[in-house]
């Protein structure tokens, strides 16, 4: 009998384990899960570049495009600017010193031509914020830009996990 009771039970108990709510996601007014603050630790952080980059040329791998590569005068810019847009608390072109992308990828070195610059305020992944500007036509065109060659690519994380991301694409 005991042996009966046990197979009986065990689906039972298997359930009880999966909506006991022990380490499930907080849900919000709207019933959806609340976002999670992605924590960019320093072995994170030197994943990132290449998660990005493998993401972007696997997207332009499957149109048939040239894939990219970082270049770190690229990167540089996009450091800056990721840095630049938390100081202005808004996700915008232009730096606090009215710099345009152009200007920062100049200012850097790089000799080739800016393609483009996608920016972000988020608490997501590098991959989640890719995805994103990959469901927008106008910023899907700047990766998937034929011409594009270079890539920079960084962020800024704030104490609060806030994340500025910055990617710059050169041909």
């Amino acid at each position: 009998m005991n042996r009966r009771a046990l197979v009986l039970m065990a689906p039972a108990l298997l359930v009880a384990g999966c909506v006991s709510g022990g380490g499930g996601a907080q849900l919000g007014a709207d019933g959806k899960p609340l976002p999670r603050v992605y924590q960019i630790t320093p072995a994170v952080a030197a994943e990132i570049p290449y998660r990005l980059l493998d993401g972007v040329n696997a997207l332009r791998s499957a149109k048939g495009l040239q894939a990219m590569a970082l270049n770190p005068q690229l990167n540089a810019a996009a450091e800056t600017h990721s840095r630049d847009m938390s100081v202005q608390n808004r996700p915008w072109h232009f730096g606090s010193d009215g710099s345009s992308p152009l200007v920062r990828v100049q200012r850097v070195g790089y000799t080739g031509r800016l393609m483009g610059e996608l920016i972000s305020e988020t608490y997501q992944t590098e991959l989640e914020t890719l995805s994103a500007w990959m469901a927008q036509a106008d910023t899907r065109a700047v990766i998937l830009d034929p011409a594009a060659r270079d890539l920079g690519f960084a962020w800024f994380q704030e104490s609060n996990g806030k994340i500025w991301w910055t990617m710059v694409t050169g041909g």
